[in-house]
């Protein structure tokens, strides 16, 4: 038995130990006391007489609410047929479920008994070939680029890559279109693409196969790699695929700190669920809205949420709904069904998107409030707060959002915001006209005319400076502010007025756009998602078992460092160590190498040299080698490190015949020479054996006595000339008295390559 039958085998005996162990905690028919081919009435029959036990109105006991809440549950699983069917089959009991009742049933498509097919596997093994779906929803790769990358980020794109010619492809196209229908009444879009034509896209995205299915976030690229299409597979995979701070759970102790976080100018959403896990929809809202609304997940069956239900007064068996702006007391909208609707849903979050008070923090911002609308008549006004990011402008924000509040204008044609000057200093320099140079605190009143041109009118007659505002309430600076507006705008919305100056204005700078940072672990999270969803189990184990090595070897090299440096700690204790390092240091001789000239290296180092490689060899005799050898290698030693030079030495004694041969053939004449080998000690020969020449180095040889004995008769002559005193003068001390006949100088043995190294 190998280890994947082994791992298989353990994986099916955990679920199936699993599902025994949810089978018990949760069965609706031993929640209503009832078996398996328990009929309707018997159903409703035990679910109103244990409902009226249980109810917590009823019933004192701690466990009455969760004991009703679960008959309840199960009542409405057992009641619905379809439902009932399904965990009857697959043992599914979450209301996720609905999913599962569009099965591919296909009794309704065109079948013709001459399909070979179905002669051949039966009716249960009728395929759908209706490859028209794939062509409807066909793109290309410029579509991908231009539009499905910026959809993206807003909406999940399904992509599925197909072949007219894959047998596969063909046989799933009902499986296909049964998940466009789940799925597309969700907010998902779906695509194909045929590899065919765009195998350029197919390598881009990742896949590598037909059929292939490729979800696109953000303009990333996510492959299915599940063998199963079922919806409940593309469910979980697109739940891990959808960012990881999009569905932040809610409590009892956190719910303050999160409606109190609208200062990044989005609006609060909860969704409470009498569920753990949070419905598809919800996610792909939250994705959908998450530049203007920051979601909040609460389970409504936890006992941590209790007080969140209370407070708002929410049904705890509903999908409810709950939108707050900057007033986190009361709710600016909600819903509450069992089911809310993708459309419903995406409809009142739209109509409620924007804060009382909300800053221009963007392009998109200033597009949503203040519209560019020069085909129409009507005016649509926006009353703008220059402000700083600060405290200390605290007190005007939220005098201007009080007047919002008690505005009698709709939305559609009034709208208040404020903007930061030191963030937005290109558009409020835009607007340089009909206000004083400081604009901060100011109230200037906008019409866009189209994208790129503004009428604009400040209001200079107020201020809400909290410093001129002391000495009067706020309810006081409130009114008197409100009617100066509310007088402006009515003068201004008239047909027959027009704002006093106009200006072209520059698109506003993104404050909440990414920073260096945020994009970079980003990035990382992508990769990670991206290794984990291409890697298999045979990477997974050749990456752990070449991790592991790398670490043992790091650790066996850290181990010996350690060991070496404890031992050498432990010979300075005990003063060996500086005395033996003194004493390898003093003992110490660079390398130099020193060759005998023999008959069996006399090839590799003379005749086959190299070009311009030279071998500077030393002649001695037994008798003076120990003597001569030292001085030769301290003259040398500069030269070690020069590749074209070769050391050696050479007995006279056996290589006298040789060296006799040189000199005679290095003559003009041809004759026997008589040579003492005993003169031919300490003689330095440089051999060229590419060129064939050699130069010498002889302390004895008659021209250097000869040489020395013509500049001294040099020297005579010039100091006994007449006619040049200066030169006389400067020989006097330096001139020599020996004569001609003075004797020869002696060398002994130790002088003899004392003149080498000028050599």
């Amino acid at each position: 038995m190998n280890y994947k039958q082994i791992h298989f085998a353990f994986v099916i005996l955990q679920i199936f130990y699993f599902g025994r162990i949810c089978g018990e905690v949760y069965n609706p028919y031993k929640i209503l006391g009832l078996n398996r081919h328990a009929t309707s009435q018997e159903i409703r029959r035990a679910y109103k007489q244990l409902a009226k036990e249980w109810h917590p109105d009823k019933n004192d006991h701690p466990e009455a609410e969760s004991n009703f809440i679960q008959i309840k549950q199960a009542f409405e699983l057992l009641s619905d047929s379809e439902r009932r069917h399904i965990y009857d089959q697959h043992g599914i009991t979450d209301e996720d479920s609905y999913l599962y009742k569009q099965r591919h049933d296909y009794s309704h498509y065109k079948r013709f008994s001459s399909d070979p097919l179905e002669e051949l596997f039966g009716k249960q093994f009728y395929f759908d070939y209706d490859v028209s779906f794939y062509h409807k929803l066909t793109i290309t790769t410029q579509y991908y680029e231009q539009t499905i990358i910026s959809k993206s980020k807003f909406a999940p794109y399904i992509i599925i890559f197909y072949s007219d010619w894959c047998f596969r492809c063909n046989r799933l196209v009902g499986t296909f279109k049964k998940l466009t229908e789940t799925f597309e009444p969700l907010g998902i879009e779906f695509a194909t693409v045929n590899v065919a034509l765009e195998q350029q896209l197919l390598r881009r995205t990742g896949a590598t196969d037909v059929p292939s299915l490729v979800l696109v976030l953000n303009g990333h690229c996510f492959v299915y790699r599940g063998s199963s299409y079922m919806p409940h597979n593309i469910i979980e995979f697109i739940r891990k695929k959808m960012p990881y701070n999009l569905a932040p759970k809610v409590q009892d102790d956190t719910i303050v700190g999160f409606l109190s976080g609208w200062i990044d100018n989005r609006i609060r959403c909860l969704v409470v669920e009498p569920r753990n896990q949070t419905r598809l929809r919800y996610l792909i809202a939250a994705y959908a809205f998450q530049q203007r609304v920051a979601f909040g997940f609460v389970n409504a069956n936890s006992n941590y949420c209790k007080q969140i239900l209370q407070r708002y007064q929410v049904h705890p068996h509903l999908d409810t709904l709950l939108l707050f702006n900057e007033d986190s007391e009361r709710p600016i909208a909600s819903i509450s069904m069992s089911n809310i609707p993708t459309e419903t849903l995406n409809n009142i979050i739209l109509s409620n998107q924007y804060l009382t008070l909300p800053r221009l923090s963007s392009q998109d911002i200033l597009e949503g409030l203040c519209p560019a609308e020069w085909n129409r008549p009507r005016k649509r006004l926006c009353i703008i707060l220059v402000t700083e990011n600060s405290k200390e402008h605290n007190f005007a924000r939220e005098a201007l959002r009080n007047i919002a509040r008690r505005s009698e204008y709709k939305t559609e044609r009034v709208r208040f915001a404020y903007i930061f000057k030191e963030k937005q200093i290109d558009f409020i320099n835009s607007l340089s006209r009909g206000s004083s140079d400081d604009k901060l605190l100011r109230i200037v009143i906008l019409w866009r005319r189209d994208t790129s041109r503004v009428k604009y009118e400040w209001i200079n007659d107020i201020t809400l400076n909290k410093r001129f505002a002391d000495n009067q309430s706020l309810d006081h600076v409130i009114n008197q502010t409100k009617y100066q507006i509310d007088s402006t705008i009515q003068r201004l919305l008239k047909t027959s007025e027009a704002l006093t100056y106009e200006a072209f204005i520059k698109n506003l700078l993104d404050e909440h756009a990414q920073d260096f940072i945020n994009k970079w672990i980003s990035k990382i999270f992508y990769i990670f998602d991206y290794i984990i969803d291409n890697i298999e189990e045979e990477h997974i184990l050749a990456t752990i078992s070449l991790l592991g090595t790398i670490v043992f070897m790091f650790a066996v090299g850290y181990a010996m460092v350690y060991l070496v440096k404890a031992e050498e700690e432990s010979l300075k204790a005990k003063g060996k160590l500086s005395s033996n390092v003194s004493l390898k240091q003093s003992r110490y001789i660079p390398e130099l190498k020193l060759h005998e000239l023999r008959a069996e290296k006399y090839n590799g180092m003379v005749r086959l040299l190299k070009p311009g490689c030279r071998t500077i060899v030393l002649i001695t005799d037994l008798k003076t080698r120990p003597k001569l050898i030292p001085p030769f290698h301290k003259a040398v030693w500069p030269y070690r490190r020069t590749k074209t030079l070769i050391f050696g030495h050479m007995l006279i004694e056996k290589g006298f015949s040789w060296y006799s041969e040189l000199l005679r053939l290095s003559l003009c004449e041809s004759k026997n020479l008589q040579i003492n080998p005993r003169n031919c000690v300490g003689t330095v020969l440089a051999l060229n054996g590419h060129r064939k020449y050699f130069c010498m180095y002889h302390a004895k040889h008659p021209e250097s006595d000869r040489g020395a004995k013509g500049i001294e008769s040099m020297t005579r002559q010039l100091i006994e000339r007449q006619d040049d005193s200066e030169t006389k003068i400067f020989f006097a001390n330096g001139g020599t008295d020996e004569s001609d006949d003075s004797e020869p100088r002696i060398l002994l043995e130790e002088n003899l390559l004392e003149g080498l190294s000028n050599w």
